[in-house]
């Protein structure tokens, strides 16, 4: 018997060690690109989704009265709305620690939606995305460092149909 050949339902001679699987891509097939299924739990993407959003988010200040006079709206002199631009601190630990618990090819994954999502890579790019993000050296520090990572990351999986609609809120 040669190698790769069974001896009693059992193979010999073949390499045994494991593969891992195959990063997930997208292919065209009759100009359309095949259904995506994201090695991140979709609940878990739309919950780093929503940290993000918190994470962004700008809150009204509590005013003063000693608003400078450029932002006082001309017509009725009324003070116009004033955000307050300073860190939640625990949303941002939150968001941080998401990223960090998932595994490396998620955390790349993450990423690479994200550069989809600002238009960095197109969809039919994904592959390249996949390997160029596994190949960053600190993909949280990348991701905390993105203008509107929530929206980016939003429009990456819109681009392959994928959103977020009824999974979780925001209260």
């Amino acid at each position: 018997m040669g190698a790769g050949e069974p001896i009693g339902g059992k193979y010999f001679g073949v390499n045994k060690r494991w593969n891992p699987p195959p990063l997930p891509s997208f292919k065209r097939r009759n100009g359309e690109l095949d259904p995506m299924e994201p090695l991140t739990p979709l609940e878990t993407l739309c919950r780093i989704i929503l940290r993000a959003k918190e994470y962004e988010a700008q809150v009204p200040t509590d005013y003063d009265g000693g608003e400078a006079p450029e932002n006082v709206d001309d017509e009725g002199e009324e003070t116009l709305s004033v955000l307050d631009d300073s860190i939640n601190t625990s949303v941002e630990e939150e968001l941080i620690a998401a990223i960090e618990d998932l595994a490396e090819d998620q955390q790349a994954e993450l990423l690479a939606f994200a550069w989809v999502g600002q238009g960095t890579y197109e969809a039919a790019d994904w592959d390249e995305a996949m390997e160029a993000a596994g190949e960053e050296n600190n993909i949280v520090e990348e991701l905390m460092d993105m203008p509107m990572l929530a929206s980016v990351l939003e429009a990456g999986l819109a681009a392959f149909d994928i959103n977020c609609d009824g999974i979780g809120d925001l209260t």
